[in-house]
């Protein structure tokens, strides 16, 4: 009895459910690595059947009836940022995600807003699927290639070896998926040799690496 009741007791593994080719899961992908947290990975397909992500059990979960939701101490979280700075916040000494000071925070936070709100939704896939076959293409580089030469122009005055100085932020778990979003969609990067530089130091980095898409379990499915 008392094997049953720690058991019960013990907390529950972290459950993540996630995409691969979602910027919005890597990214929280990325700092579930960088913070140590073990975790189950539940495939959300985007595309099969509808869309898995507008079945009843998983809308019960998050309402929106996107990616990435998050099972973690007892909660159900949604959007990338919001978990990341909760992970963030609840576990602070392991490979912290803002600096100390306010002005590098506000930094970090300009960053992932030019990437995560003014960027990266609107050439996410259901504004592709409204767009239409024929006209995402050019849709998603304009998007992309307009947030790029806004954030090559704020990395021009932040970035150290990664976005904001030389430790890794928040805003570098953002960096990284858009980069690979602009490669998707046939962007040249080629004016962007600041972005491009720390894209590619924080490539090298093994919970970036190992978070990446093509090592999901639902890669290319």
């Amino acid at each position: 009895m008392a094997d049953a009741a720690a058991a019960a007791a013990a907390p529950q593994k972290p459950v993540l459910y996630s995409y691969w080719r979602s910027s919005s899961s890597w990214r929280v992908r990325i700092a579930l690595a960088l913070k140590g947290i073990d975790y189950e990975y539940r495939a959300v397909h985007l595309l099969r059947d509808g869309g898995e992500q507008h079945k009843p059990d998983y809308a019960a979960l998050n309402p929106q009836q996107l990616v990435p939701t998050l099972l973690i101490d007892g909660l159900e979280l949604t959007q990338s940022i919001a978990i990341i700075e909760y992970l963030d916040e609840t576990r602070p000494d392991v490979s912290p995600l803002l600096p100390k000071d306010a002005a590098s925070r506000a930094r970090v936070r300009q960053i992932v807003q030019i990437i995560a709100s003014d960027t990266q939704p609107v050439q996410n896939l259901r504004v592709l699927q409204k767009v239409g076959d024929e006209k995402k293409m050019e849709w998603a580089k304009y998007w992309i290639t307009m947030g790029l030469d806004a954030l090559e122009q704020t990395l021009g005055h932040t970035a150290g070896k990664y976005c904001v100085g030389d430790s890794v932020t928040i805003a570098d778990l953002c960096l990284v998926p858009q980069i690979y979003n602009a490669r998707r969609f046939n962007v040249d990067l080629t004016p962007y040799p600041i972005t491009m530089r720390v894209s590619e130091a924080l490539d090298e980095i093994e919970a970036f690496a190992s978070a990446a898409p093509e090592k999901m379990p639902d890669a290319n499915s």
